[in-house]
């Protein structure tokens, strides 16, 4: 007897172990990183069951993109708190001047008493910028900026309605602003909240702490900041407070995979993730999500080696297309914004020389001015490029250029690569530049003697291959390499992961024009297909 019924509970236990196993099997899971595209600096908060994402897109306009997720793992722009930071020359490619790698930086997203802020900084016009709105995903958004440009700052609002800013790097500072965070709260004084925030980390300084993202929770002041030990790589270190002026411990909270510079969001659930990101080689910084659990008061981020988990318990990815980036035929009904979310101009651009009802169905980009070089030229229309694998398609009519006039598809950052048409002396010709060495070089020219051609520009970042291929059509079906390969590089001057890009530019003489029939964007290569 005792033998049937130790057997039966055995079966039991089986049968359970079973379904939970079945079970756990059964449960989403998606992979790290939650987004393979260069998001970098991002800002994260969750209202109600909605997340909502701010990121840094530098010398791209509009800027301070803000993201929508219901999941925290399937994201899409849903909104621009900035059109323009400003008009200076260096914001809109005039006189050779430029804001490469500068522009709008790490922004901070916040939500208080049914108003949203995203604060950003910037460099180029030593400003500090508090964007402000009531609707986050359809604005309009109020500006407030002032001096002077306080660096990777975390907005902050404390419970008592007093509003601060935390920033720099290294010694770490605060500072009080108004009550509707639209300036420095007159009087307020600059004072020291850390010495040496890059302490916990060690001795051997290489980047000082700095991305500074500041959370009150449950009574306990957290801040958290990016470090770079000599030697070592990206690490997460965060300090806490009983009081939000100190004074402050610390200790490293990640160190894995350079995976470093963010905060914390939580669960509807009462699950607590940190979002981070990666530099990830040509594509860029990209985000990735880490568990979180808490111990003595204090965040305790990866799995239980203290890692960056490859996989999460999250509902699956859709892709990036179309949240992130996506196709567009160039046809705009009644109503419909001029363009779609997922693109920014590379800088300010000439509107009076961009238009999609010239020729309906078609982007014409028109010349108004003579440049020198494709990084110089004006109203380049962008998209982020995503990994591990993507290709970008454009169909052109270039019947309309005028001699010395360049038009074509490119990818974009200081070792550029590009396809197009020139037209010189009366002949158009498909030409394939490669700046892989920062200085453009011709590495193929073909005679063109129709008016519509197609291009295609193919990226590999499996593993930080980090290799672009161009090739060209002259019906859209069969496609022939063009050039050679371009060996893509993240380089700090530019600061931003490639993006594939439209462009026309004049070398001679302004009033020509290229049409582009459609951009067609796909996360699969096809090579000469």
């Amino acid at each position: 007897m005792r033998y049937n019924f130790a057997k039966k509970l055995l079966l039991v236990l089986l049968a359970c172990c079973g379904k939970l196993y079945t079970a756990s099997a059964q449960r989403p899971m998606v992979h790290n990183p939650i987004i393979y595209a260069d998001v970098p600096d991002l800002s994260m908060i969750r209202v109600g069951d909605t997340y909502y994402m701010s990121s840094t897109t530098m010398h791209m306009t509009p800027g301070v993109p803000i993201m929508k997720s219901k999941d925290l793992v399937n994201w899409h722009l849903a909104s621009y708190a900035s059109d323009t930071l400003g008009n200076q020359d260096e914001l809109a490619l005039r006189n050779g001047k430029s804001t490469y790698g500068r522009g709008s930086w790490a922004s901070s997203l916040r939500f208080h008493k049914g108003t949203y802020y995203v604060s950003t900084f910037a460099q180029t016009t030593g400003k500090t910028y508090i964007y402000s709105t009531k609707n986050i995903e359809k604005g309009p958004w109020k500006v407030s900026s002032f001096k002077p440009s306080y660096h990777d700052h975390s907005l902050f609002f404390d419970d008592d309605g007093r509003v601060y800013l935390v920033y720099g790097a290294g010694k770490l500072q605060l500072v009080e602003l108004k009550a509707d965070a639209s300036g420095v709260k007159p009087g307020a004084t600059e004072q020291v909240l850390i010495e040496n925030a890059s302490a916990p980390a060690g001795p051997n300084l290489g980047l000082p702490a700095e991305g500074s993202q500041l959370f009150k929770i449950k009574g306990k002041y957290y801040l958290f900041n990016i470090t770079w030990p000599k030697g070592g790589m990206r690490t997460v270190v965060v300090h806490r407070a009983d009081k939000l002026t100190g004074p402050y411990e610390g200790r490293v909270a990640l160190q894995d995979l350079g995976v470093a510079q963010g905060g914390l969001v939580d669960t509807p659930d009462g699950q607590w993730f940190s979002y981070l990101f990666r530099d990830y080689g040509a594509v860029g910084r990209i985000p990735y999500l880490v568990p979180v659990t808490w111990t003595d008061g204090w965040p305790v981020l990866g799995d239980p080696a203290g890692k960056v988990p490859t996989t999460l318990t999250l509902p699956p990815s859709k892709g990036l297309l179309p949240g992130i980036v996506a196709s567009d035929e160039f046809s705009r009904r009644k109503g419909e914004p001029a363009l779609p979310l997922v693109w920014q101009w590379n800088h300010n651009p000439e509107n009076a020389l961009w238009s999609l009802t010239d020729r309906p169905g078609y982007l014409r980009l028109k010349t108004g001015r003579v440049d020198t070089t494709f990084l110089l030229a004006r109203n380049t229309l962008t998209q982020r490029t995503i990994g591990p694998t993507s290709a970008g398609t454009t169909a052109l009519d270039v019947s309309h250029l005028k001699d010395g006039d360049f038009a074509g598809l490119a990818l974009l950052q200081k070792r550029y690569g590009l396809v197009g048409v020139e037209s010189r002396n009366g002949q158009k010709s498909i030409v394939m530049v490669s700046a892989e060495m920062e200085k453009p070089v011709e590495l193929q020219r073909l005679p063109l003697t129709q008016n519509t051609v197609y291009f295609k520009a193919e990226c590999d970042f499996t593993e930080r291959k980090d290799v672009a291929t161009f090739f060209y059509s002259l019906d859209g079906n069969t496609w022939k390499a063009i050039g050679g390969p371009l060996k893509m590089a993240y380089t700090l001057p530019h600061f931003m992961g490639y993006r594939f890009g439209l462009f026309n530019y004049a070398t001679k003489s302004p009033g020509g024009y290229a049409d582009f029939d459609y951009f067609r964007i796909t996360d699969k290569s096809t090579g000469a297909k």
